[in-house]
């Protein structure tokens, strides 16, 4: 366990926990089985309650009836013993971009992932990918191409993106880059305000884009009807992406009361990635520099201090790991959810922060975010009420996304 979370650890993933096997249909992709939960405490994350005894039917990809019913005739029974229900997390920021990533997501009950750049379009692929039933998920909102100053290898994603070796310095070049994403159909953009925290040699609080650089990227995706993510540690950076009309900021560290007061009245929504700074400071998982640790040190209580405004304010706030789910990373949704409670959320307040609010902010939550009717059944089981103990979500027993079965651990919970 590390020292510094304040919750306790994940049960690591494994390439051989047990899923249920599935044959894949002649086409290649995975069935959508039509299940019905019994005896499922159901968790409404919209009112906070839990629905007892439900039962939830499944079918054709979708939650079909939320009810006290019989099951239906047909259906696939699995007898929950009361253990609960609730909707997929959801990670608004993530660098996830290949098949072992997005099976760990799956792994600890992660559904739905927002993109925050890849070194090409991986996003997009796995996106596609999941939509076509070739895999279970996670659903994928796609980046694509981070715009920031210095593409590095990332330029060779594209052949169009030649030219932009001398930079993304210009307001030519940042549209013409943000038309390279458009034309490579992604969901959402992201840009910076300003330096990153986990490199030695960059100081988070510096801006990179001033607010008329950070106008035209929002214009450009506009045309498209695109959002913007904008990583933004310091104040300065951060007030010009709201003024901007970036759709959410990533991070926020060191936001002033006047940027908070500037995003509560912009209905701008604020994914603090607070795990990823007590990674900063612990050896091992992401980032492991004796100068990040030192920075860390003194970001966790800034952080700390922005999420309770933050919060306190109205701001809408929204789970991400900052994360690539590789083999190395320790820090996961279910983390960042209980973290949250901890520095003052109730569990209702921090669960809904990463399903129905994160799927508010990924304008999504017509099709995700809640066990109810017409849903896409994006579903997890975890053996104790989330309202009350929030870390049992750091234990997924079962996950099923876009009705497609991914992991199940139910043998292994208790009878």
């Amino acid at each position: 366990m590390r020292r510094h979370w304040l919750v306790g650890g994940i049960i690591a993933a494994s390439a051989a926990l047990p899923v249920l096997a599935q044959s894949r249909q002649p086409d290649g992709t995975l069935p959508q089985p039509h299940v019905a939960f019994i005896n499922a405490n159901v968790v409404d994350v919209r009112a906070g309650t839990i629905k007892r005894n439900a039962t939830v039917v499944v079918r054709g990809g979708r939650i079909a009836a939320v009810s006290t019913d019989p099951s239906p005739s047909g259906a696939t029974i699995i007898d929950l013993k009361g253990k609960y229900l609730a909707p997929g997390l959801m990670d608004a920021h993530t660098h996830l971009d290949n098949l072992a990533a997005a099976r760990r997501a799956l792994e600890t009950g992660v559904t739905t992932v927002r993109s925050a750049s890849v070194g090409s379009f991986r996003d997009v692929a796995l996106r596609e990918m999941v939509r076509g039933g070739f895999l279970a998920g996670p659903d994928v909102l796609a980046a694509g191409l981070f715009v920031t100053p210095q593409l590095d290898d990332a330029i060779l994603a594209d052949p169009a993106l030649a030219q932009l070796i001398v930079g993304v310095t210009t307001i030519d070049r940042l549209r013409q880059l943000v038309r390279v994403n458009l034309a490579h159909g992604v969901d959402v953009i992201k840009t910076r305000g300003t330096e990153r925290a986990g490199r030695p040699e960059t100081d988070p609080r510096q801006q990179t884009y001033s607010e008329v650089e950070l106008k035209a990227i929002v214009d450009e995706a506009a045309t498209k009807n695109v959002p913007i993510l904008a990583h933004a540690h310091g104040d300065e950076g951060a007030y010009a992406a709201v003024k901007a009309g970036v759709r959410s900021i990533e991070h926020g560290t060191y936001l002033s009361d006047s940027t908070l007061a500037l995003m509560k009245a912009r209905g701008t929504y604020l994914v603090p990635t607070y795990s990823t700074l007590l990674d900063l400071i612990e050896p091992g998982g992401d980032y492991d520099d004796p100068v990040t640790k030192v920075r860390g040190m003194h970001m966790l209580p800034r952080m700390q201090e922005t999420l309770r405004k933050a919060h306190q304010l109205g701001i809408p706030i929204v789970t991400g790991a900052d994360v690539g789910y590789t083999s190395q990373s320790v820090t996961r949704v279910a983390h960042e959810v209980a973290n949250f409670a901890a520095l003052g959320m109730t569990p209702a307040d921090a669960l809904r922060s990463a399903t129905v609010t994160a799927a508010e902010l990924f304008r999504i939550a017509d099709r995700t975010g809640a066990v109810e009717p017409g849903l896409e059944a994006d579903l997890i089981v975890v053996e104790h009420n989330p309202l009350e103990r929030i870390g049992t979500l750091q234990d997924v027993l079962y996950v099923i996304s876009n009705g497609r079965v991914a992991v199940n651990r139910l043998g292994f919970g208790k009878t």
